[in-house]
Order: C-alpha cells, then sequence, then structure tokens
C-alpha cells in the first residue's frame, strides 16, 4: 500500500472512525480504545496498510489513557512536528502509508524503558497480530 490512495479511496476502506483519526488527525477518547491495557504478545500493525509499527515487548502501562510504545520498529514510523491546538508536539505517522498514529512525547522520566519516550498511539490506528506462541494458546 502506498501514500497514493486518494481520501476517496482511503474513507471507502477504513471504517468512519478510522478515517477520522487516521488520515484527519484526529483522537479517541482516553481509556476507550481495545489496546490500552491489552497485554497480548505479537505485532501491532497499522490499521490502514498492515505495516508492522510495534512489537508487544515495547509496549508499557504509562497511565495515560492510551496504549504506549517506548519505540517503533525502525523505519516504521515518521515524526513530523505538531504545532495544532496551540500546542507544540511531534505527531507520529505510518511510514508506509503516512496515516497518523498519535504523538511522541520525550523526556518524561520512564526509568523502566530503554528510552526515555512514550509513543502514544490511538487503539483504531493499529491491530495486533498475535505471534505463534500467543496464537498457541488461544486454541
Amino acid at each position: 500500500m502506498s501514500k497514493t490512495r486518494s481520501e476517496e479511496e482511503w474513507q471507502a476502506i477504513l471504517t468512519p472512525e478510522q478515517f477520522r483519526i487516521l488520515r484527519q488527525k484526529g483522537t479517541e477518547l482516553p481509556n476507550t480504545g481495545e489496546y490500552n491495557k491489552f497485554k497480548g504478545k505479537g505485532v501491532f500493525c497499522c490499521a490502514a496498510c498492515n505495516t508492522p509499527l510495534y512489537i508487544s515487548d515495547t509496549k508499557f502501562d504509562s497511565g495515560c489513557g492510551w496504549p504506549a510504545f517506548f519505540e517503533a520498529i525502525p523505519g516504521a514510523v515518521n515524526r513530523h512536528e505538531d504545532v495544532s491546538n496551540n500546542m507544540k508536539r511531534v505527531e507520529i505517522t505510518c511510514a508506509a502509508c503516512d496515516g497518523h498514529l498519535g504523538h511522541v512525547f520525550q523526556g518524561e522520566g520512564w526509568k523502566h524503558t530503554p528510552a526515555d519516550e512514550r509513543h502514544c498511539v490511538n487503539s483504531v490506528s493499529i491491530k495486533f497480530s498475535p505471534d505463534d506462541e500467543e496464537k498457541k494458546s488461544k486454541e
């Protein structure tokens, strides 16, 4: 999947909520996303194009109300300055399709993670793919 899809094409293949968040840079309400407290082992992929973005071992409970990761799969996520809503933040998008994932925050003092970074990701922007061990435990 490439970044060359038109917004009309994205609207046809995404749910209205996925389109609002992934294409219009929306945000889901805190503590409402299915992956906020999720603990499965596997890979989190872009909900729009299925590109692998985060490994479950990098997910941690930040208490922020959204799924949090301390690092992305190398090359999977792009960063952009975001000055919307009278704030200066760093937006993160899928490198393959440019879908909005959320924001990354640095310097918050996360001592139990290898990087002092929190990728705050909308659950709607991702989907989980369990690893083989996780699949077997569900059977």
